[in-house]
C-alpha cells in the first residue's frame, strides 16, 4: 500500500498579504497556495512546516488525511466568540484547543491504526465540513459534542466512565445539519452513541436571518462600535467583521444553551440497546429477504418443472442435441435438464422408468469423460 497524504488551508476572515504568501511558500514549494488557500498531496516525502504555526498565524481552517487512518480538522475564531467553556469537551482523543492571542484553534482528530481511506475527491471534504465554523461562532455547541463523541468510539460498551466527566447534551442533536453530518462521519462517530446522545437532546428553536430583524438589530449599535467595524472592513477584515457580526445576531435569535449532562455509563447503556435493536432489525430484515429468495426460487423451479413435464419426449431430445455438442457449456445444460426429469419422475412414483433411460444414454456416451464425471457428481 502506497503512503497518501493530503493537506488544505482556507483563509476566511482576510486574504493572505504578499509577505505572508511567501512566509507560507517557504514551508513548501510544491503547494499550490494562494491569497485564501494551500493545498498538497504527498504520495512519498512529507510536509516540512507545521500546521499549528500557519493556523495560528495565516488561516482558519485546516484539513488533512492520511490514507494509513488519520483524519484531521482544525478551525480557528475568535475567542470572544465561543461562550462555552470548550475545555469541557476536550478528550484527549478527538478535540483539542489552544489559544494564540485573541483567537482560539480547535483542532479535531480522529484515528484508525487497522483501516484504509481510500479518498475519492478530497478537495470536496474540507468545504462539507467549514459550515461548522460559523455555527460555532453562532453559539452552536453541536459540532463540539459531536468531537467529545467521537472520542469513545465503537468500544464504548468496554470503557470505565470513572472520572470521565460528560459536557452537557446541546439542543438539536436530531436535526444535524449537513456540515455536523458530516463532522460526524469524518470523525467515525459511533452511529449508536450518537442515537444514543440525541435522545436526551432538547430541539432546537431557530429564528433564521430575517434581514428585517437583521437591519433592526444594527440600528441598535452604538454608532462608535459601528465606526470600529466599518475601519475594519476597509482594512481587509471583512470576512472577520461579517462572521464575528453575524455570531452574534445568531446567538440571538437561537436558543443553543446546553442541556444537563449524560453520563458515560449512561451513553453505554442506551448506545448498547440501540444497538442491539439495529442488529435485531436487520436480522429480521435479511430473514425476509432470504425467505423471499426462497419463495422466488421455488416457484421457479415449479414453472420450470411444469414447462419439462408438458413434453418429456422433447425434453429428452434436448438433452441428446446438448450432448452431441461436446461442450462444456453444454453437458452442464444436459445434466441441469436430467435433473429436472428426475425430479419429476420422482414427483410421479416412477423412477423405475427413468433409470434405465440414464443408463441407456451413459452406455451410449460412455467415450465422453467430462460428461460421464458430470453425471456421476449429479448421482446420475
Amino acid at each position: 500500500m502506497s503512503e497518501y497524504q493530503y493537506y488544505e488551508f482556507l483563509a476566511i476572515d482576510r486574504p493572505l498579504t504578499a509577505d505572508e504568501i511567501a512566509a507560507v511558500r517557504s514551508t513548501s514549494t510544491r503547494a499550490s497556495i494562494s491569497s485564501t488557500s494551500f493545498v498538497n498531496e504527498y504520495e512519498w516525502g512529507s510536509y516540512h512546516g507545521d500546521p499549528n504555526v500557519l493556523m495560528e498565524r495565516f488561516y482558519d481552517a485546516h484539513l488533512y488525511l492520511a490514507n494509513w487512518g488519520t483524519r484531521r480538522f482544525m478551525l480557528r475564531l475568535p475567542l470572544a466568540l465561543l461562550d462555552a467553556d470548550v475545555e469541557l469537551y476536550c478528550n484527549d482523543e478527538t478535540v483539542f484547543t489552544r489559544t494564540k492571542g485573541d483567537s482560539i484553534v480547535l483542532d479535531f482528530c480522529s484515528e484508525d491504526d487497522e483501516g484504509y481511506d481510500d479518498f475519492v475527491d478530497t478537495r470536496g471534504i474540507l468545504s462539507s465540513l467549514i459550515g461548522t465554523r460559523a455555527e460555532l461562532a453562532a453559539g452552536d455547541l453541536r459540532p463540539l459534542y459531536i468531537a467529545w463523541l467521537a472520542g469513545l468510539g465503537p468500544w464504548i460498551d468496554d470503557l470505565d466512565d470513572s472520572g470521565l466527566t460528560a459536557p452537557p447534551v446541546p439542543p438539536g442533536l436530531k436535526s444535524l445539519t449537513a456540515s455536523q453530518e458530516a463532522l460526524a462521519d469524518f470523525l467515525r462517530v459511533d452511529p449508536a452513541v450518537l442515537a444514543a446522545a440525541e435522545s436526551e437532546s432538547a430541539p432546537l428553536t431557530k429564528v433564521g436571518d430575517d434581514p428585517d430583524d437583521l437591519g433592526e438589530w444594527i440600528a441598535t449599535l452604538p454608532a462608535i462600535d459601528k465606526d470600529r467595524l466599518l475601519f475594519r472592513v476597509l482594512t481587509g477584515e471583512g470576512g472577520a467583521v461579517r462572521t464575528e457580526m453575524l455570531g452574534q445576531f445568531r446567538k440571538l435569535n437561537t436558543a443553543t444553551e446546553a442541556g444537563n449532562a449524560v453520563s458515560v455509563h449512561e451513553l453505554t447503556g442506551r448506545a448498547a440497546e440501540i444497538r442491539s435493536a439495529a442488529e435485531r432489525k436487520q436480522a429480521a430484515e435479511d430473514a425476509a429477504r432470504e425467505e423471499e429468495r426462497r419463495k422466488k426460487q421455488r416457484l421457479a423451479v415449479e414453472a420450470r418443472l411444469r414447462r419439462v413435464a408438458a413434453d418429456e419426449p422433447v425434453a429428452w431430445q434436448r438433452v441428446n442435441e446438448h450432448i452431441a455438442l461436446t461442450k462444456v457449456a453444454e453437458y452442464d445444460a444436459a445434466v441441469s435438464l436430467l435433473l429436472d426429469l428426475r425430479m419429476i419422475a420422482q414427483r410421479e412414483n416412477r423412477l423405475d422408468t427413468f433409470r434405465p433411460l440414464v443408463i441407456d444414454l451413459r452406455t451410449a456416451n460412455r467415450r465422453k469423460p467430462s460428461l460421464i464425471e458430470r453425471l456421476d457428481k449429479a448421482g446420475l
